[in-house]
């Protein structure tokens, strides 16, 4: 019996943690039940600090600026994460000079990826080049290393990055979200219908994927 796929999509932002989080939940859901080649998974951009310059901000600075947060709640949030990302394969390296950056070239290439196919694999390395190896994510020569090792080309990343065209695709995206009161990632949408926003469990993200894919909850 053939099976129609489900479209999953995936908003979210490259330096956002419980993105990388959900994420893996999400792929543990997949893989647990054998579901890879019923899937269509695309990703859509968020900007969690559209305004953020190049340079970025130090991360410890920011989230006391941004969210209120002492510097012992900061410390006790990485070391969470850490313990997270072991529980689910994935490297957290923070430091003291941790910083965070602008997002929007990123976002720019990952449109460019999906339209060759390679979208999963540049987000993918886009986290584990910022989260793992401290990667400057808003400087272009850094992003158009990390492109080329999944397959990119050069000159079409430039292309990508310079047409103000993509640039007003990304912002009439972003508009959308807002309009539809998405104000927080990952939020995870299935078959145009369902959203399940912040890092879910594996067994929430397997439930919703029995329900779509039509399948049997007994059946475990």
């Amino acid at each position: 019996m053939s099976h129609s796929k489900l479209k999953i999509d995936i908003i979210s932002d490259v330096v956002c943690p419980w993105c990388v989080i959900g994420v893996q939940h999400l792929k543990d859901a997949v893989v647990k039940n054998n579901w890879q080649d019923r899937i269509d998974i695309e990703w859509y951009p968020f900007e969690l600090n559209p305004d953020m310059p190049p340079e970025g901000e130090n991360l410890r600075e920011h989230i006391a600026r941004k969210y209120g947060a002492s510097a012992e709640e900061s410390e006790q949030n990485r070391q969470r994460l850490i313990e997270f990302g072991k529980s689910v394969g994935f490297e957290f390296n923070f430091t003291d000079e941790t910083r965070i950056y602008n997002t929007r070239q990123c976002h720019i290439l990952l449109d460019y990826a999906h339209s060759v196919g390679l979208q999963t694999q540049l987000k993918i390395a886009l986290f584990t080049a910022y989260f793992t190896d401290g990667k400057n994510i808003s400087d272009t020569d850094v992003l158009l290393n990390i492109g080329e090792k999944v397959g990119l080309e050069v000159d079409e990343m430039l292309a990508y990055l310079h047409d103000s065209a993509e640039h007003d695709k990304l912002d009439v995206i972003e508009d959308q979200w807002r309009e539809m009161d998405i104000s927080g990632v990952p939020t995870i949408v299935f078959n145009n219908e369902k959203g399940l926003t912040g890092a879910q469990s594996v067994e929430s993200y397997e439930e919703m994927l029995r329900h779509y894919l039509g399948e049997d909850s007994s059946k475990k």
